[in-house]
């Protein structure tokens, strides 16, 4: 599968690691030009592109920026991707420590793929954002291992949401769907299924266990 990666921070990094390694072609971009992703494109074989044409070809594109950020990526960001992609978003919004006040989020009380879905102009596919990134790295498990973590997953779209489970089941992860979109919050920062390494039962009942009364901790 021919999969895009915008964002080689922990998140995009490993994911480009474990990708590659399992035989995906991988194009990956970062703010800095892709003259900056030599050593990573060495260790993976992965192929480093501008954030342009990172999607080009691709099935599966995961935008993995900083939130604040996602406003800044190029028009026509998913321009020659491939039919039917998808859009992985593994964006989190910490108001205080890095991204300042987004007024999407406090004042019209979109969850933050909602926000990011708007930017960007395509569904997306809310998945890894509460995952520690050594974890992807370090826990994956065969299906049916009593250590094998669960990772919630919410979107509107079904096509899309269910590549994007049977990539993250090929990654070593089961998934919990955790509905739409819109109910994305409960696996926002400071919910209860928020870096958990759980099985599905876990976090499934984490997940009907969140609020989504944001926290001061956690609110611009």
């Amino acid at each position: 599968m021919k999969i895009g990666i915008i964002g080689a921070g922990n998140i995009g990094g490993n994911l480009t690691r474990r990708l590659t390694s399992l035989g995906h072609q991988v194009s990956v971009a970062n703010s800095r030009g892709p003259e900056t992703l030599t050593d990573l494109a060495e260790e993976t074989g992965a192929t480093p592109v501008t954030v342009a044409e990172a999607a080009r070809g691709a099935e599966i594109v995961v935008v993995t920026v900083p939130f604040k950020n996602v406003p800044d990526l190029p028009a026509g960001l998913f321009d020659g991707a491939a039919e039917g992609f998808a859009v992985i978003d593994t964006g989190n919004y910490y108001p205080k420590h890095r991204d300042g006040r987004i007024a999407g989020v406090e004042d019209e009380g979109l969850t933050e793929s909602r926000w990011t879905e708007r930017h960007l102009g395509h569904p997306v596919v809310k998945a890894f954002n509460g995952t520690y990134a050594a974890d992807i790295i370090d826990r994956p498990r065969p299906a049916g291992h009593p250590e094998r973590i669960a990772l919630p997953v919410a979107g509107d779209h079904e096509e899309a949401k269910k590549a994007v489970r049977a990539l993250i089941d090929e990654l070593g992860f089961d998934t919990v769907d955790a509905g739409g979109l819109d109910e994305s919050w409960r696996q926002q920062p400071d919910t209860p299924v928020y870096g958990l390494r759980g099985g599905v039962e876990a976090v499934t009942r984490a997940l009907a266990e969140a609020s989504p009364v944001r926290t001061d901790a956690f609110r611009g």
